[in-house]
């Protein structure tokens, strides 16, 4: 019987179903906050017209995290194939589910006396309703969110399993980003019309302007994270051995 610790495929399937699960279960938190791209660089805002709405690129921080979760579907596919990918993905998304039922029983808790008013001196009045507003996040929006997460997984699988399957070994970038890029434009638009659509009412032209300013964002953060792919990629068949890797690339297509 094979030791786990032992057992380079299987360190492997954990590191990245750590790093994979981790990411997902970030972005939902830190999607609360949303940034302005230009000014993060020193930039002045673009502020230009699309649909009849005045738009920059005014960013969930949440967008920080998931091209790296759906670069790390990519290697997970190519090692493991689609099993491995929808046993993490579902895997992300009860342990999202049990993450938000734990802070909604926190957000219920009553508060010390004292620690309601313990950041006074920094500008936060009441603590209680700061924890509220940071970690209570509406129903819609983590509904949209792992709606979204799912719908893109599984789109991701297919398209990157289609494209390797016509490219074979090579082609590593076109699988990768091919299949990111697809599954991101679902992605992008399937969370703002759950969310804010059904949830908030939105007109739909607006949630078509914000969609693509969050795609085009993705598309260029996708493009840039091609060469850590093939750094990435090189490690692990170095890690695992040149037969092992083949093997389990094999094995990941039946």
């Amino acid at each position: 019987m094979k030791n786990i610790t032992e057992d380079k495929s299987s360190i492997l399937f954990i590191v990245l179903g750590g790093f994979f699960i981790c990411n997902a279960l970030l972005a939902e938190f830190i999607g609360i906050k949303i940034f302005s791209l230009e000014k993060t660089f020193g930039l002045s805002p673009v502020d230009f017209n699309l649909f009849g709405n005045v738009l920059s690129f005014q960013l969930t921080a949440g967008v920080v995290m998931w091209p790296v979760v759906f670069v790390l579907t990519d290697l997970i596919n190519e090692y493991y194939g689609p099993k491995g990918v929808r046993f993490l993905s579902n895997g992300a998304i009860m342990l999202i589910i049990y993450s938000f039922i734990m802070v909604f029983i926190a957000i219920q808790l009553i508060p010390a006396d004292w620690w309601v008013g313990s950041k006074k001196e920094l500008g936060i009045p009441d603590m209680q309703i700061a924890f509220e507003s940071i970690f209570g996040q509406g129903l819609w929006i983590i509904i949209g969110s792992l709606t979204a997460f799912l719908a893109g997984q599984i789109i991701d699988v297919y398209v990157f399993r289609w494209l390797k399957l016509k490219t074979g070994e090579k082609f590593i970038w076109l699988r990768a980003t091919g299949s990111t890029l697809v599954s991101q434009l679902i992605d992008s638009f399937v969370v703002l019309y759950i969310a804010f659509g059904i949830g908030a009412n939105w007109e739909m032209d607006l949630i078509i302007a914000i969609g693509l300013m969050n795609y085009c964002y993705k598309f260029a953060v996708a493009i840039a994270l091609t060469p850590v792919l093939y750094w990435v990629h090189k490690g692990i068949d170095y890690y695992l051995g040149e037969s092992l890797a083949t093997q389990m690339k094999k094995d990941a297509l039946l």
